[in-house]
């Protein structure tokens, strides 16, 4: 299953180094059951989105993904891809730039060529072949409509896909260079949020966050002295804090931190899939690594 981690720390601009495949693999435990891509999306001082990411195959050399990588950001946004839709290719991993925004994806919509349709001219945001890419390009087109508001953006897109796609799962992270917002929908996976106060919840303690099996690990001696939000397909450490998003829930984190949540999705999607309703490749992305 893919793993998404999200962290803002704005105003501040923290150090955070990311391993984003920590845990050492033997050529025999290489299988198709292993990542497809791994991304790392943050911002420069000046506002301009920077992306590190590489297809990682099987049988690929995994020395991009292994490699510690220390970047500054008041956002950071990460994702360990397991392919469901679009082929092994840097067009097709995650995170996605748009305008300036950045963006990734867990779960599958099906129906793409409704999705095209309904894109009609917008599908040229799209450069790869992705329902992640789809969807992200009919945020991107949501959130112009609604006078620039992602969280309006966000919650219009989900709902048309909800109304009209078959569904299995939707939950995304999206960051700018100082706000960062999450849905979970509806509750086939799950997504944590952690709001932690400067040193953790003992006081004294610099961020250190690592996620089943090492796929990825997240390291900050600067959040010891900073507060932040932390979002992440799992609980990554054995903080009691970590609070399970509600399905249908659209968190937003603003540039001082502020949070605010909503149920955006009340109601089921009307054409909700189960496992075995999938292709067998995307079924195989879906299943807990």
């Amino acid at each position: 299953m893919c793993r998404l981690f999200g962290l803002i720390s704005s105003p501040l601009r923290t150090h955070a180094t990311f391993w984003l495949l920590d845990a050492p693999d033997s050529l025999s435990a290489q299988s198709h059951r292993e990542p497809d891509g791994t991304g790392l999306g943050y911002f420069d001082a000046d506002g301009t989105a920077e992306v590190h990411k590489a297809p990682i195959a099987a049988y690929e050399d995994r020395a991009f993904a292994q490699e510690a990588r220390e970047v500054e950001s008041a956002t950071f946004l990460a994702h360990i891809r397991y392919a469901s839709t679009g082929g092994l290719d840097l067009r097709n991993t995650h995170p996605f730039e748009q305008q300036g925004r950045l963006f990734a994806h867990n779960g599958v919509i099906e129906g793409l060529d409704a999705l095209d349709r309904h894109l009609g001219t917008d599908r040229s945001l799209v450069h790869g072949d992705t329902d992640s890419e789809r969807f992200f390009a009919l945020v991107t087109r949501e959130t112009a409509a609604h006078g620039g508001d992602v969280s309006a953006g966000i919650g219009a897109a989900a709902r048309w896909v909800a109304a009209h796609l078959p569904l299995y799962a939707l939950n995304i992270v999206l960051v700018t260079a100082r706000e960062l917002w999450a849905l979970r929908y509806p509750d086939t996976h799950e997504l944590y949020v952690l709001r932690r106060p400067a040193g953790g919840h003992e006081g004294s303690r610099h961020l250190d966050h690592t996620g089943r099996g090492g796929r990825l690990r997240v390291r900050s001696a600067h959040l010891g002295d900073a507060p932040s939000v932390v979002v992440a397909s799992e609980r990554m450490d054995e903080s009691p804090h970590w609070q399970l998003m509600a399905p249908g829930e659209l968190l937003h984190v603003g540039p001082e931190q502020e949070v605010t949540s909503r149920i955006a999705l009340p109601e089921p999607p009307a054409h909700l899939l189960t496992l075995s309703d999938l292709r067998p490749e995307a079924a195989a992305s879906q299943r807990p690594a």
